[in-house]
């Protein structure tokens, strides 16, 4: 019996790295001041502060002609793009247009889109392929002459696949769209290129990149104008009142500096730790499938459907023993809207798991989650 469980699920959260929490220590009871408040010297140092952790992100990720706006995490922030620039579509128009994006996107783009519908806007939920990615052509057959909004996340939360987003961001600009992309599982994992600039609007997670919780951002064009969702103070350019959190501020500046300096060695080290979970998996176990593309997908992600075995009973002899999720950390239980879009039954859907891996993880690790994963699956089989 393990004392505690393996932990492969990392894509729900990660843990702060030493150098953030101490690259927070100070601003918790020491440098504690508003750095809203310019009537003294405490807040204008804290707000000095805060604009030195913004130009930090501003470099660390090469930003330019891009606004770094605070958010309490990505949630906040894909409702702030998605409604701020519906609604202002809207107030400066007079016309509800029409808005692309994927079955398979997160609740947090589904659910503000949902209240867009509601609202009066048109919004089409593209299928994916088979492998999870969007067709391009089928993309270019759903936009018509009042799309002004697509929103497609680069790297999808539950089956990791990559979405070509280069190549919509092209097609996007040829029309005059903007395009908003959920980058929350992407960065320091993945190599970003030119996207940085080239997507109008960019989510951003401190939490899944071994910074704090509750504090997230939203990157945006400078040209572009949103309807803030939360009005008061007027901070960060008016589009998000309310004081920040001046230590989640700098940890998450220190989260994505190391983020990015790491990223080439991280990526090698998960997907050498995730292709061995692979095969040790697979040569074990027959009747997996794996979901979404293979090659196409992020270094720390697995996600397999397990055939002919009763997935309620397979994730509760899992529970003590692995730390995994059976979809998104914010889907409550239910089957995964991404898997049975990708054409999952409901069954197949309920006895599938995520897998995701972590800097902390190691051989040992991924030994014992075969051994484990297989001693299940053939118990219940």
């Amino acid at each position: 019996m393990l004392s505690t469980p393996i932990l492969l699920d990392y894509q729900s959260s990660t843990p702060c790295s030493k150098d953030v929490v101490d690259s927070m220590k100070p601003f918790w009871s020491e440098i504690f001041s508003n750095p809203a408040n310019k009537s003294n010297l405490a807040g204008i140092n804290a707000s000095a502060i805060l604009e030195a952790s913004r130009e930090k992100i501003e470099q660390s990720l090469f930003l330019k002609n891009k606004k770094v706006i605070f958010t309490s995490g990505a949630t906040e922030s894909n409702n702030l793009a998605l409604l701020g620039f519906a609604r202002n579509f809207y107030k400066k128009t007079g016309n509800y247009g029409h808005i692309i994006t994927l079955k398979t996107e997160h609740k947090a783009v589904l659910e503000p889109l949902n209240q867009l519908k509601k609202e009066g806007f048109m919004v089409t939920e593209i299928n994916p392929e088979k492998d999870g990615l969007i067709s391009e052509e089928q993309f270019k057959k759903n936009i018509r002459e009042d799309t002004f909004l697509v929103s497609v996340m680069l790297a999808n939360n539950e089956i990791g696949v990559i979405q070509p987003l280069e190549n919509i961001s092209k097609i996007c600009k040829s029309r005059g769209i903007t395009l908003h992309s959920d980058f929350a599982q992407c960065l320091g994992y993945i190599e970003l290129d030119n996207l940085l600039s080239d997507v109008n609007m960019i989510t951003i997670s401190s939490h899944k990149i071994y910074g704090p919780k509750g504090i997230g951002l939203l990157l945006i064009d400078e040209e572009i104008n949103l309807e803030p969702l939360i009005v008061g103070g007027g901070q960060e350019y008016g589009l998000r009142s309310g004081t920040l959190p001046l230590p989640l501020v700098v940890g998450f500046a220190k989260a994505i500096e190391i983020a990015v300096l790491n990223q080439k060695n991280n990526a090698e080290k998960l997907l050498f730790y995730r292709n061995n979970l692979l095969e040790g998996l697979l040569k074990n176990n027959s009747g997996l499938i794996i979901n979404g593309s293979i090659e196409k997908r992020l270094p720390h992600n697995l996600n397999l459907t397990v055939l002919d075995l009763n997935g309620a009973k397979f994730h509760k002899l899992l529970k003590s023993k692995i730390i995994c999720s059976t979809g998104s950390a914010c889907s409550s239980g239910q089957p995964s809207h991404v898997l049975l879009a990708l054409g999952r039954s409901l069954k197949e859907a309920e006895s599938s798991i995520r897998l995701s891996i972590g800097l902390s993880t190691n051989s040992k690790d991924i030994k014992q989650a075969i051994h484990i994963l297989t001693n299940t699956i053939r118990s219940l089989r």
